[in-house]
C-alpha cells in the first residue's frame, strides 16, 4: 500500500491527459502556466539573484521539456517540478553563465509561456515589495525598527529588548521587555496584513 502520496491535482490529471495524447508540447505548457509563478518565487528565494533565479528557470524549462517522454505519474508534477528545479539551481551555482540554447525554438508558444510567466512574476513580486515597504514607512518609529530588527536581522527577542532598553537594563526588566515585543510584533504583524490586504485589492 502506498503511503504520504497525495491525490491526483488538476495539473496532474490534465498533465496525463495531454501525454496520453502524445501532446509534450501542450503537457510542458500548462505545467509551466500553471506552477511557473511558485517556482520562480522559490528559486529567487534559494539563489542569490534575480539573474540566477532567471537562468535556474529558463534551464528548468528545457528540462521539463525534455523530461516530458519519460515522467511516468509515480510522483506528482509539482514535485517532478521541484525536483528539475533544484537541479537547474545546482547547475547556474556550479557552471559559468552561458547563453541560453532555447531548444524549445521551434514551439512557440512554450517560449512565450516562459517569457510571460517570469515577466508577471517578478512584475507582481516587485508590486508587493512595494506595497509592504510603504506600509511599513507609515508605521511608529518603534514599530519600524521592531521590523527591522527581528525580520530584516533575525535578532533574539532578548537582544532586541537590549537595543530597545540599553545596557544598563537588568534581567528581570528584559525578560518583561522581551515579552512586550513579542505581542507587540504579533500586533504589527497582523496590522501589515490587514493594510496589505486592502491595498493589494485597491
Amino acid at each position: 500500500m502506498e503511503r504520504d502520496r497525495p491525490a491526483p491535482t488538476v495539473v496532474d490529471t490534465e498533465v496525463r491527459d495531454a501525454l496520453e495524447r502524445s501532446d509534450i508540447d501542450g503537457a510542458t505548457e500548462h505545467i509551466i502556466r500553471a506552477c511557473g509563478p511558485e517556482l520562480i518565487g522559490w528559486l529567487s528565494s534559494i539563489l542569490p539573484g534575480e539573474a540566477d533565479a532567471c537562468d535556474a528557470f529558463s534551464r528548468f524549462s528545457e528540462e521539463l521539456w525534455r523530461s516530458m517522454a519519460r515522467f511516468d505519474g509515480r510522483c506528482s508534477v509539482r514535485t517532478w517540478c521541484y525536483m528539475l528545479a533544484r537541479q537547474a539551481a545546482g547547475r547556474v551555482r556550479s557552471q559559468p553563465r552561458r547563453e541560453h540554447e532555447v531548444l524549445v525554438s521551434t514551439v512557440p508558444s512554450i517560449v512565450h509561456a516562459v517569457t510571460h510567466i517570469w515577466n508577471t512574476t517578478r512584475v507582481n513580486a516587485q508590486h508587493v515589495q512595494d506595497v509592504y515597504a510603504q506600509i511599513r514607512s507609515e508605521l511608529a518609529e518603534d514599530d519600524q525598527i521592531l521590523l527591522v530588527l527581528r525580520v530584516d536581522r533575525d535578532l533574539a527577542w532578548r537582544e532586541i529588548a537590549m537595543v530597545m532598553l540599553g545596557e544598563q537594563a537588568g534581567e528581570d526588566e528584559l525578560t518583561r521587555k522581551a515579552a512586550a515585543l513579542r505581542k507587540q510584533f504579533e500586533r504589527v504583524k497582523e496590522q501589515l496584513r490587514v493594510l496589505a490586504a486592502e491595498r493589494l485589492h485597491e
